[in-house]
């Protein structure tokens, strides 16, 4: 059975929680697959309980940049919330799990019977557009030090763990940058004590210390969640 640990489903009332449930089915996600390209038509929505879904952006047939995470505490397939038919961004899983998948013919249906739904996910709606924004600022302004600690930061929240197997090539990817920043980057978090990393092997042995080392843009987003939403990211 599924545990539907999805922050957003949790926000609902009881009676349209269960409305929403019984008209999803259980979609397993699995570590690289690709859930949708850019420009594809939207077909599902999905709720992640579990895992965590990377969302990239590529410009001109380059290497794709991410500029946004989706976990537990939110929702892919926004874009069916407002009524747009199209896909605007890469989503690949960067974290397996499951998520609650419906199709957005049925989210239609759901939407337009349940207010209490329509209030929660147009709340997300609008706390996702932020992040996005500050993703974009924080990549012009930001060292890459304190865009990797937040990064890390918010790949720990979503994976629920304090260990991950990631190669440089991997954080260079989706951080925008080459490899020989990512190598740098890594040995000033090593040197503070913050990150252990070897041969793909990464953890994170101060949360606190890390938290001091991100750029303001984490806790930016954090707050900007619970600010809107009334739970904590």
């Amino acid at each position: 059975m599924v545990n539907f640990d999805n922050q957003l489903i949790k926000l609902l009332p009881r009676v349209a929680r269960l409305k929403l449930i019984s008209a999803s089915d259980s979609f397993e996600l699995v570590l690289n697959d690709v859930i949708c390209q850019a420009g594809d038509a939207t077909r599902y929505a999905y709720f992640p309980t579990d895992g965590f879904i990377s969302l990239l952006r590529t410009v001109d047939s380059r290497p794709g940049l991410e500029v946004g995470m989706v976990g537990r505490e939110g929702m892919l397939g926004v874009q069916a919330v407002l009524g747009v038919a199209s896909t605007p961004l890469l989503a690949v899983v960067q974290g397996p799990g499951v998520a609650l998948r419906i199709g957005v013919d049925q989210l239609d249906s759901q939407l337009a019977d349940s207010p209490d739904l329509r209030r929660v996910l147009n709340r997300y709606v609008y706390v996702l557009m932020a992040q996005l924004a500050t993703s974009a600022a924080c990549l012009r302004h930001h060292q890459i030090e304190q865009r990797l600690a937040r990064w890390l930061l918010m790949t720990q929240d979503r994976a629920r763990a304090d260990r991950f197997q990631m190669t440089q090539e991997f954080l260079a990817y989706m951080l925008g940058v080459r490899r020989v920043s990512i190598t740098a980057a890594a040995r000033v978090l090593q040197r503070e004590g913050l990150i252990r990393y070897a041969r793909g092997d990464l953890s994170v042995i101060h949360r606190s210390g890390l938290e001091k080392m991100a750029c303001s843009c984490y806790a930016s987003d954090r707050r900007e969640y619970t600010e809107v939403l009334g739970v904590v990211a």
